[in-house]
């Protein structure tokens, strides 16, 4: 009898919770009769009703229900990897708690997974989003995978179902500051992609802010890519080179008596230049070394208030 461990991330969910809830239920009845379900909601600290929403939800359905609450908010790839941690079923699905990936998709993947394919994905060909943000994400996912991870397909991914060899490996690494769903396609098992549209959000309003875009963005390249540190490398190139001919042109320019007189402006635009690559270049240097700060403090991912 197949068990299916669905993952659900909640932050500022209140309003969500009611509609997903019995939605998720309800989608059911796609799937053979004898499977089972269990439902792993990860209250990622919010500060409004959403727990009480979960209990309440669990009220109705408590033998499928699992409500796992952190002690604070650790970001949603953090809480789901604690919902991983506290699934039990044969396989895991991950999906949103506002509805903007249809359920009734979890049953195509659970297909794939009867075959023995053990990473379903549902990337996202179109998305009914504003302009600005449909830009953003495809410009995210495109350098992704060109630069970061190739294996993964155009649009990137959020709804996944993964078979429990990959849930035991996902809670082994435990990587702090990465986006643990794209850990999953770094382990490079078979991976099969459905393609759909994400739909626009209904209820509530999304905590998805530009400085957690801009975070993911930097962590996902900082895991998956030393693109940043190569770049360093060429412009470190480029900029000594320049500086090489440069010399040259003032050594002749010396010796043949054509110096002209040296001006405020030209001085101050070299050491700009310089002082400023070298910044970006401390920066990027910097964002590695914290990393590996991190990872040797040893903390942990999230830290469980309790679980009902």
């Amino acid at each position: 009898m197949p068990k299916i461990s669905i993952v659900i991330p909640c932050y500022y969910n209140e309003l969500n919770i009611p509609i997903t809830g019995p939605a998720l239920i309800e989608n059911e009845s796609n799937f053979p009769s004898d499977v089972t379900f269990e439902y792993v909601y990860v209250d990622d600290g919010s500060k409004d009703q959403t727990l009480k929403a979960l209990l309440d939800l669990k009220q109705k359905y408590p033998e499928k229900i699992k409500v796992v609450k952190l002690a604070g908010n650790v970001g949603s790839y953090n809480a789901i990897v604690a919902g991983t941690e506290y699934a039990t079923g044969d396989c895991v699905s991950v999906i949103t708690a506002d509805l903007q990936d249809p359920p009734e998709l979890i049953a195509k993947m659970y297909d794939y997974w009867l075959k023995g394919i053990k990473f379903v994905v549902a990337n996202r060909t179109n998305r009914e989003e504003s302009f600005v943000k449909k830009t953003l994400a495809n410009t995210f996912q495109y350098l992704i995978k060109k630069h970061a991870l190739p294996n993964i397909p155009k649009g990137g991914f959020d709804f996944v179902l993964f078979d429990k060899q990959l849930k035991e490996e996902l809670i082994k690494i435990k990587e702090k500051n990465t986006n643990s769903l794209y850990l999953l396609a770094w382990m490079n098992f078979e991976m099969v992609s459905i393609p759909y549209t994400r739909l626009e959000r209904k209820v509530g309003v999304s905590k998805w802010t530009f400085k957690k875009r801009m975070k993911l963005f930097i962590d996902s390249f900082v895991s998956f890519s030393y693109l940043p540190l190569r770049l360093i490398t060429i412009l470190g190139f480029l900029t000594g080179f320049s500086t090489l001919i440069y010399a040259m042109v003032v050594i002749f320019l010396k010796l043949t008596g054509n110096v002209p007189v040296s001006g405020w402006s030209s001085m101050m635009l070299v050491i700009l230049l310089t002082s400023s690559f070298q910044m970006i270049g401390i920066g990027v240097l910097g964002e590695y070394m914290w990393r590996v700060l991190e990872a040797s403090r040893n903390r942990p991912l999230y830290i469980v208030d309790k679980v009902y």
